[in-house]
């Protein structure tokens, strides 16, 4: 049985939980961090010394980082399928993992800070114009590039779609206006329809 430690409002556990319903793996869910604490006891920090969700225990083997996860599982449990085999698609799918951790996520994560879990009285608004306007751009984008192909990587879901829907589930959560784009809209929509995103894409933002 797979363990996973961390709570479903973390955008992180959220990769991990889908990618684990996706391939069909017999699980079991840890609440940790946010208000379940438990992340800075030392049996947690022997997981992760980090103190960070998520956390996975396969069999004997401890592994954090959730993108990274999300490969070791794909590449475990689907190799040339979800995890492609051809190099060429495997790296082009991890180049948009890592795009969503180094560029989408930074650029999106004040926006939500300020929006959902920050005070009205005490938001600051040219924070969430800023990071609005950053990921506007990063979300035109997104949309001229699902504008030519089914998926992230060509015409198959592979692991390359669950980092960066997870991001764009909580962008469209936000409570304020965005930008119509009907290419990533079209492509969220049929993420949202798969099964193994049920109780990932379908949750409130919290």
């Amino acid at each position: 049985m797979l363990k996973i430690w961390g709570r479903m409002s973390s955008i992180n556990v959220k990769k991990v939980v889908w990618t684990a319903q996706e391939l069909g793996l017999d699980l079991q869910r840890t609440e940790a961090g946010g208000l379940f604490g438990l992340v800075k006891t030392p049996d947690y920090m022997a997981l992760n010394p980090n103190s960070l969700v998520p956390v996975i225990e396969d069999d004997s083997f401890v592994l954090w980082e959730s993108n990274v996860i999300v490969r070791y599982l794909c590449a475990r449990h689907s190799s040339g399928d979800m995890y492609p085999t051809d190099l060429r698609e495997r790296f082009d799918a991890e180049r948009w993992m890592d795009w969503q951790q180094t560029t989408l996520n930074p650029a999106s994560r004040p926006g939500f800070w300020q929006l959902v879990r920050t005070p009205p009285e005490q938001r600051d608004a040219a924070l969430i114009a800023e990071s609005n306007a950053a990921v506007e751009a990063l979300m035109a984008m997104l949309d001229t590039h699902l504008a030519q192909r089914s998926f992230m990587v060509g015409e198959r879901f592979t692991v390359a779609d669950i980092p960066v829907a997870c991001e764009v589930h909580r962008w469209f959560g936000l409570p304020q206006p965005r930008q119509g784009r009907p290419h990533l809209e079209r492509w969220y929509d049929i993420l949202c329809a798969r099964q193994a995103s049920k109780g990932v894409l379908d949750l409130a933002l919290s």
